[in-house]
């Protein structure tokens, strides 16, 4: 019987959540979901010096406004519970001391004093120090000790941690989802620290023993974690946990937008983007990083454009919802090379996103920015039908709906001053001929649709012998005070006849003032 397939996510609570992070934690929860399994959220807190206090908060808060559901974990419990390492501590132990007594690990004892003089050797002679098979037997470990001073060390409560005993002249093999056949060399492959000194376990000991007993069937992480995996397989080997091992998948970087160098949490604001898909505050120093939430993007756009940030389809489609991205979600079609971050491409997705909301939904968003700004919510002008009517004619101009007061605020305050460069380039002694006669016929209709507006601009300009082209732009100014802007017969419509009439007459006395 096929086991279900359970993927997990497992961030350290150091900090804000990187955009990166939640890419590897939306390929884990679209593998699972695709193949009807479970995703896990998992908090690695086994490093307690780097713990920031509403980190893990942050984390689950992130995930939830990303739409990536947790099936089992810290929000929402299990069976496999505590989800948190740094309550799992005790169990840990049990397993580093079984790697020493299979000879398969070993006690080391160095003080940090010794380890700083075994790296100045190092650099003197213009090496880099290792901790390996090179140099175990120069250290202070159960493997160069007499094995009645390990005893007695052991005994004494000395400070030490448990490493991993790296055989020699050994090829490491394994299948990467991503990058296929993986193979390493033992002699390059350190001695990692399985067990601290204080009992805590460090992520290369704990998160194979937890993968394995949660059942996980697919470990998916950064591509940073590719020089450790030779370690982890070891330790898989070593604790006769071969056959539960999950399959491993490592994904690219995701690279600054120059494409050089990884793009990293400090890279945020500092290049006029973020990097957080929600705003942070630092505890300690109160500095707050912009988030992708508090930019006005809409998670499904940004949930879309972290999908192609190292995978694609095989086709040309770009826009997907969520169900589309389970259903053609695929290893093979993620990158081995690392995915460049392209902000502009990022508010394309969020336009596209926006453009096929309907104007009912961004009314609702964008109703309380004109109540704040005209601070009159009984105004007809902020009446819901209005204002919906507004974004129909101003979304396809918008990449965000913070834009929109900008593009339409003259829809809602008519214009006390207009754009002098149109008027100047193109008032001649037949505009005043033309507006003149146009506001009459205006004034006569009877019905006032987009049809009936533009079969007047078109008469009127017959009547009076000039292009209609002549005076599109004049017309936009003396009615909104600009040169450009929304769909002009659609703003007139929306505007009323009473509302243009008036908005010319006042329009084309400023005008003649100016221009006499």
């Amino acid at each position: 019987m096929e086991k279900r397939t359970r993927t997990r996510f497992a961030p350290s609570p150091t900090g804000p959540l990187h955009m990166g992070g939640v890419r590897t934690a939306l390929y884990a929860y679209l593998f699972a979901k695709q193949k009807g399994g479970d995703f896990l959220l998992r908090i690695e807190d086994t490093d307690q010096n780097r713990f920031v206090p509403g980190a893990e908060e942050y984390i689950i808060e992130a995930l939830h406004w990303c739409g990536i559901k947790i099936d089992e974990g810290v929000s929402a419990g299990g069976k496999f519970s505590p989800y948190r390492q740094s309550e799992r501590k005790e169990m840990y132990r049990k397993y580093a001391e079984q790697l020493v007594e299979s000879g398969h690990a070993y006690y080391a004892f160095d003080a940090s004093a010794e380890l700083d003089t075994a790296r100045k050797l190092a650099e003197a002679a213009g090496k880099t120090f290792s901790y390996d098979s090179s140099s175990r037997m120069n250290m202070k470990n159960s493997l160069s000790l007499p094995k009645n001073e390990t005893s007695r060390l052991i005994s004494e409560n000395t400070p030490h941690v448990i490493r991993l005993n790296v055989p020699v002249n050994e090829e490491i093999r394994f299948t990467d989802l991503v990058r296929g056949e993986v193979v390493f060399h033992s002699n390059l492959v350190d001695d990692k620290v399985l067990l601290k000194s204080d009992g805590m376990p460090t992520y290369h000991l704990a998160h194979i023993v937890d993968d394995v007993l949660m059942e996980i069937t697919h470990a998916i992480r950064g591509e940073e974690w590719l020089p450790s995996a030779p370690a982890h397989i070891l330790i898989y080997d070593f604790l006769g946990w071969k056959e539960q091992m999950p399959h491993y998948a490592h994904l690219p970087l995701l690279l600054k937008p120059d494409g050089n160098g990884k793009l990293s949490k400090r890279d945020g604001d500092r290049l006029g983007f973020p990097v957080f898909p929600l705003e942070w505050k630092d505890p300690a120093t109160g500095e707050i990083s912009s988030g992708y939430r508090e930019r006005g993007y809409y998670p499904e756009a940004f949930v879309n454009m972290l999908a192609f940030l190292g995978w694609n389809p095989g086709t040309e489609q770009e826009i997907f919802s969520m169900d589309e991205l389970i259903r053609n979600f695929s290893f093979h079609h993620v990158h081995k090379a690392g995915a460049r971050f392209d902000p502009e491409k990022t508010k394309w997705f969020n336009q596209q996103y926006l453009h096929k909301k309907s104007d009912e939904e961004l009314a609702k968003e964008f109703l309380p920015v004109v109540e704040r700004e005209l601070n009159s919510p009984q105004s007809a002008v902020c009446s819901p039908q209005f204002v919906q009517r507004i974004c129909g004619l101003v979304k396809e101009k918008a990449t965000f709906v913070s834009e929109f007061w900008n593009l339409s605020s003259y829809l809602f305050i008519a214009p006390s001053e207009y754009e002098q460069d149109v008027i100047t380039k193109k008032w001649n002694e037949n505009s005043s001929k033309f507006f003149n006669g146009f506001i009459e016929n205006l004034q006569a209709l009877t019905g006032f649709t987009r049809d009936d507006i533009d079969k007047t601009i078109k008469q009127t300009a017959a009547d009076t012998g000039i292009k209609p082209g002549e005076i599109m732009q004049l017309l936009r100014v003396l009615i909104s005070g600009r040169g450009s802007g929304v769909d002009l017969l659609g703003m007139m419509a929306l505007l009323g006849h009473d509302e243009v009439c008036s908005r010319l007459e006042r329009g084309l006395l400023n005008v003649k003032e100016k221009v006499q």
